[in-house]
């Protein structure tokens, strides 16, 4: 992740293919989008409505759309919008497109990677190769990243049942392979409890507990902090794909500062949600502290350095649209260090 960037010239105006007159107007919808967005999630309530990614994911479907009609520039300004909503607003485009972006602690570097390279193909294309495809590609691994696709393929024959029943097989017995994989069931305070009361049964042979893509608010994730907290062999967590918040990012990073809580935990997996973007040094410092032999805190520069970097390195750090690419993106970023 992190590739250094080369610089090259900025296509400040539209592309050729662009269609003029009104459409130049739309990348104002997209604005008006989050707002309503957001407006719509306070109406209904605390931690109500759709988590972010949903969202997100249209965004990316839609730039891709624009692309492949010739219209760049409302392309480049909706992914302006897409930046903003994932954290990325302090990061300019010259940033984006010709620094070598040394952005430590980020939350999800996979995404931030996708997306600095999704900025250098819709801002100057290249007419060598096949800059449309490049661009169809890095919108594929994002939409994939950013989405459930790997959980609702893993639980497989689960898929088609109501998110009850699947719940239920996945808490009948011991866990397979130490893991609670409840990743892409939608889950309620009241399945909350039953949650609760499987961690505390079988807590002793717990090393992963996989909550992204469940719907998890804040308070939802403090009513089985007490639990989690208390797993003797956890390693590591996730959280992704949810509504939390950077309210709650305090909370965990308090409940780290105690070595006897999460003793064993490497990694908490906090990308994709409403507003956690970077991660906080006390928060980090407390995981190195739970794993000293391992030296290393997350940042998205290590697997830029040296040899193998590069869209070559991105595309096995992604997986691309492979079931597993998400876990494994998730235990690369794990270790990198400051």
């Amino acid at each position: 992740m992190g590739t250094r960037q080369t610089k090259g010239s900025l296509a400040e105006r539209a592309s050729p293919g662009a269609a003029p007159g009104p459409r130049r107007e739309r990348p104002d919808f997209w604005a008006s989008l989050l707002l309503r967005a957001g407006d719509k999630a306070g109406r209904a309530g605390a931690g109500a409505g759709l988590p972010p990614y949903h969202r997100r994911v249209g965004m990316v479907q839609e730039l891709l759309r624009m692309v492949r009609q010739g219209r760049r520039e409302e392309a480049g300004t909706l992914l302006q919008h897409l930046r903003q909503d994932l954290g990325m607003e302090s990061t300019s485009l010259d940033d984006v497109l010709y620094r070598y972006a040394s952005f430590r602690n980020l939350v999800d570097p996979i995404t931030h990677d996708l997306i600095i390279s999704l900025a250098r193909y819709v801002h100057c294309p290249k007419p060598e190769g096949d800059a449309l495809g490049a661009t169809e590609k890095l919108c594929r691994q994002l939409t994939y990243h950013l989405s459930p696709h790997s959980q609702w393929r893993r639980h497989r024959g689960l898929v088609k049942r109501k998110p009850q029943a699947c719940l239920k097989a996945v808490l009948a017995g011991s866990p397979p392979d130490n893991t609670v994989d409840l990743s892409g069931i939608p889950l309620t305070p009241r399945d909350l409890e039953r949650v609760t009361g499987y961690l505390q049964r079988c807590g002793e042979q717990v090393d992963s507990v996989e909550l992204g893509f469940t719907g998890l608010t804040d308070d939802m994730v403090l009513q089985l902090l007490p639990a989690l907290s208390t797993l003797p062999r956890l390693t590591t967590l996730a959280l992704n794909g949810n509504r939390l918040t950077r309210a709650l990012l305090r909370d965990l990073t308090d409940v780290l500062k105690d070595p006897s809580k999460f003793p064993s935990v490497t990694w908490i997996d906090l990308g994709n949600n409403v507003d956690i973007f970077s991660l906080p040094q006390p928060f980090l410092l407390s995981l190195r502290k739970r794993s000293p032999k391992q030296g290393h805190l997350p940042t998205i520069l290590e697997l830029g350095e040296g040899p193998g970097s590069g869209d070559e390195a991105r595309d096995e750090t992604v997986g691309q649209e492979d079931p597993g690419g998400d876990q494994e993106g998730r235990e690369t970023i794990g270790a990198s260090e400051t």
